[in-house]
């Protein structure tokens, strides 16, 4: 079992950055595909990002890609959006989520876990 806890969401202007953090608990942190997805205002929860167990595979939506940055320590079992040049298209709660073994991972039907999610408001 792990349970996933979201923080680092806020009100921010247009342009500004946020670095979002989801902190897990269990011991096969490092097992997991990381992902972060987010649910607009009347829309669909969509993919954001994905990052393998060792990191060195990410993936990302074309919107975020350049601006955004997933990242994980595993010794630390956190893994972090950073979130640059942000836009108000990006408001929205964005959630962490955890997926046994590997894998693309790009869809929300895959992962077996999620945390509560974090609100990011983006101004214009």
């Amino acid at each position: 079992q792990v349970q996933l806890v979201e923080s680092g969401g806020g009100l921010v202007q247009a342009g500004g950055s946020l670095r979002l953090s989801c902190a897990a608990s269990g011991r096969t942190f490092s097992i997991y595909v990381m992902g972060w997805f987010r649910r607009a205002p009347g829309k669909e929860r969509e993919f954001v990002a994905a990052i393998n167990w060792s990191g060195g595979t990410t993936y990302y939506t074309d919107s975020v890609k350049g601006r955004f940055t997933i990242s994980r320590d595993n010794a630390k079992n956190t893994v972090y959006l950073q979130m640059n040049s942000l836009k108000p298209e990006d408001t929205a709660v964005y959630y962490c989520a955890a997926k046994r073994g590997s894998g693309r991972a790009t869809f929300s039907y895959e992962y077996d876990y999620w945390g509560q999610g974090t609100q990011v408001t983006v101004s214009s």
